[in-house]
């Protein structure tokens, strides 16, 4: 008895590709996606892209990792399981990340509040400053309507 309950109170350890920053990176962009209430098609299209671009990946991989992402945000109670590891990478790599959150948050050509918070929340949690998450925030927004004003 005295055994389980040991196991019961002994925190149980992450599974070994938890601080894996790709995993981590997905599974904050399929959740800042649907944080408005709905994801898109092009959002999807959007998340795909950045993460085929960002880290080199065929098709079949980064649709195993938006799978794999999304179960992990499925399970997660916040953001702190992603954000650990990503504290640890090179500032200019954090500072990627939230430029493909901007271009998620853009995909719809809307800035919804929800996203703009957790953008917002996420820059503080891996280091961001205020200043970079809003540069990057009106670099993103003017590239999408640069880009439909040529579409046009």
């Amino acid at each position: 008895m005295f055994e389980a309950l040991t196991r019961l109170f002994q925190k149980s350890e992450p599974p070994a590709d938890s601080n894996d920053p790709k995993l981590s990176v997905a599974a904050l962009l399929v959740h800042l996606a649907a944080v408005d209430g709905s994801m898109t098609d092009a959002e999807r299209a959007t998340i795909r892209g950045v993460l085929m671009d960002r880290y080199d990946l065929d098709e079949p991989s980064v649709d195993r990792l938006i799978k794999q992402a999304a179960e992990r945000d499925a399970e997660a109670v916040d953001f702190y399981r992603f954000t650990t590891g990503i504290t640890q990478l090179p500032m200019e790599e954090r500072v990627e990340i939230i430029r493909m959150m901007w271009t998620v948050v853009f995909t719809d050509k809307q800035n919804h509040e929800l996203e703009d918070n957790m953008v917002w929340r996420i820059a503080e949690l891996i280091g961001v400053s205020s200043r970079d998450r809003t540069v990057l925030r009106n670099q993103v927004r003017g590239q999408r309507v640069a880009g439909e004003a040529s579409d046009a």
